[in-house]
C-alpha cells in the first residue's frame, strides 16, 4: 500500500505569506476607499459653498474661521475616538469643555494669567475624565450611564459657578491667539494645535503599543484579559485621554470665543460621536482611524457653514447630519456584514 505523499514544506510555507499580503492590501483597500470617499463627500460641499455662495464661502478669512471653528471640536474627537475604539462612550465632553472652560475664566483663576487659564482647563478636564475613568474601570458602571452621570453634574457645576452669566476674559495673552496677528503663515494658532493633536493621536493609535492594546480592548476585552492586558486600566487611560482633549478644546475655546460660558460645548458630544462614525469607527469598537474622524470633522463644519452663509434654517441643518449618520452607519454594517 503506498503512502500518500506529502506537499513539500517549501510549498506550505510559501502559502502562508501568499495569503497575509492579500488580507493586507484588502484591508488597506477598504481604508483607502473609506478616505477616499470622505475626501469626495468635503470636495462636494466645498464646491457646493463655491457655487452658492463663491465670493463669502472661498474668502481666505471664511475657510481661515471653518479650520478654526473644526479646531475645537476637532480636538474633542481625537479624545472621543480612542474611546469609542476601546468599546466605550462618553457622553460628558461637552459638559467637560462647559466646566472647564468657566473654572479657568473665574476672576481668581485670571489672576495667574495666561498659564493659570491653561493649566486650570486641562487640570479640570483631566480630573472629570478620571472620575469616569474611575466609575467605568473600577466601578463596573456602564459607560453610557457613568457619563451621562458626569454630563449632568459638569453642567449643573458649570451653571453655578456663572450663576447663568458670562465670564469674559481680561487676560491679553489669551485674547492675543484670537488675533490675526498670532497667524503662522496665515494659519491660525488654534489650528495649529489641533494639527498638533492630531499627528500625535495617529501616531499613539497607530505606532505604540498602548493603540495596539486600544483597538484589542475594543475588539475583545477578554481575549485581551487573558493576553496580558490589565483591561481596566487601560480603560481607565482612555478617559483621562477623552478629558485631556476637553481640557485642552475648553482652553481653545475661551481663545476663540474670549470668554467662559456655561452654554459652551452644547452638543460636542454629538458631533464628536457623529465625527467619528462617519469616519469609519466602529461604535462597537476594535476598529477606528483618527483621519477619518478628522475628515468628519471637517465634513461637518463645511455643512455648518454653508447652512449659515445661505442663511439656511438650524433645524435643516441637523436633519443633513441626521442623515449622515444613519448612511454612514448603513454603509459600516454593509461593510462589516462582507468581510
Amino acid at each position: 500500500m503506498t503512502q500518500p505523499v506529502s506537499p513539500p514544506r517549501d510549498s506550505i510555507t510559501d502559502k502562508v505569506p501568499q495569503d497575509r499580503p492579500s488580507a493586507w492590501r484588502g484591508l488597506l483597500a477598504r481604508t483607502d476607499v473609506r478616505t477616499l470617499s470622505l475626501l469626495g463627500v468635503l470636495a462636494v460641499l466645498i464646491l457646493i459653498g463655491g457655487i452658492t455662495k463663491p465670493d463669502e464661502f472661498l474668502d481666505t478669512r471664511n475657510l481661515q474661521l471653518v479650520l478654526t471653528q473644526a479646531s475645537v471640536i476637532g480636538v474633542v474627537t481625537v479624545g472621543m475616538t480612542f474611546v469609542i475604539v476601546s468599546g466605550g462612550i462618553d457622553l460628558s465632553v461637552g459638559a467637560i469643555v462647559a466646566l472647564a472652560s468657566v473654572w479657568a475664566t473665574t476672576v481668581a483663576t485670571q489672576e495667574y494669567g495666561f498659564a493659570g487659564i491653561l493649566f486650570t482647563a486641562v487640570v479640570v478636564g483631566v480630573g472629570c475624565g478620571l472620575v469616569n475613568g474611575v466609575l467605568i474601570a473600577y466601578g463596573a458602571m456602564v459607560p453610557f450611564i457613568a457619563t451621562l452621570a458626569m454630563l449632568a453634574s459638569a453642567r449643573g457645576l458649570a451653571l453655578q459657578i456663572t450663576d447663568g452669566k458670562t465670564q469674559i476674559v481680561t487676560v491679553p495673552s489669551v485674547l492675543d491667539l484670537g488675533e490675526r496677528d498670532a497667524y503662522v503663515l496665515g494659519i491660525p494658532p488654534l489650528v495649529l494645535v489641533f494639527a498638533v493633536v492630531t499627528v500625535i493621536g495617529w501616531l499613539v493609535l497607530n505606532r505604540t503599543t498602548f493603540g495596539r492594546r486600544t483597538v484589542a480592548v475594543g475588539g475583545n476585552p477578554e481575549a485581551a484579559r487573558l493576553a496580558g492586558i490589565d483591561v481596566r486600566r487601560q480603560r481607565l487611560y482612555l478617559y483621562l485621554l477623552s478629558g485631556l482633549c476637553c481640557g485642552i478644546a475648553a482652553f481653545l475655546l475661551i481663545v476663540l470665543s474670549g470668554s467662559g460660558q456655561n452654554t459652551n460645548g452644547n452638543l460636542y458630544e454629538l458631533d464628536a460621536i457623529a465625527a467619528a462614525i462617519i469616519g469609519g469607527t466602529l461604535l462597537t469598537g476594535g476598529r477606528g482611524t483618527i483621519t477619518g474622524s478628522v475628515l468628519g470633522v471637517l465634513i461637518f463644519t463645511t455643512i455648518t457653514n454653508i447652512f449659515a452663509l445661505n442663511n439656511l434654517q438650524s433645524d435643516v441643518q441637523q436633519i443633513a447630519k441626521g442623515a449622515i449618520i444613519v448612511a454612514a452607519v448603513l454603509v459600516q454594517r454593509r461593510t462589516a456584514s462582507t468581510t
